[in-house]
């Protein structure tokens, strides 16, 4: 499930950052943080299943998109669907106030998520 980034959850979130190639750099990824944290049109959410195992980033973009701009999941827990379930609640969050769509670093992915929806029946 979904849960809100919080203060005490931020040494788990900057390391699930982390894996984003563009957050390679303790800076950036340290500004990131900061962004998630100060900005009220940016919001951090982690995925807990027993342990936190995946972060996903939105950030809400002229009160008419809300733009998926960092997914990241444990390399241990990948290829398992919890990427596609973050994309899934955050439109269920998000869905019935913003357009939900992705940025350029999270494009590919989120047309992954999309693709096998329509690939099984079903659509958001």
């Amino acid at each position: 499930m979904l849960i809100r980034y919080k203060k005490n959850h931020e040494k788990i979130a900057m390391g699930l950052l982390s894996f984003m190639p563009e957050e390679k750099d303790v800076k950036k990824l340290q500004q990131t943080i900061r962004e998630y944290e100060t900005n009220d049109n940016w919001h951090l959410f982690l995925w807990k299943e027993d342990d936190v195992i995946g972060a996903i980033g939105i950030r809400i973009e002229d009160e008419i998109n809300a733009v998926i701009q960092h997914i990241s999941v444990n390399p241990s827990h990948r290829n398992s669907g919890i990427g596609k379930k973050m994309v899934k609640e955050v439109h269920q969050m998000y869905g019935d106030k913003y357009a939900v769509c992705a940025d350029d670093l999270t494009q590919q992915f989120y047309n992954k998520c999309s693709d096998t929806d329509e690939e099984n029946g079903k659509e958001d």
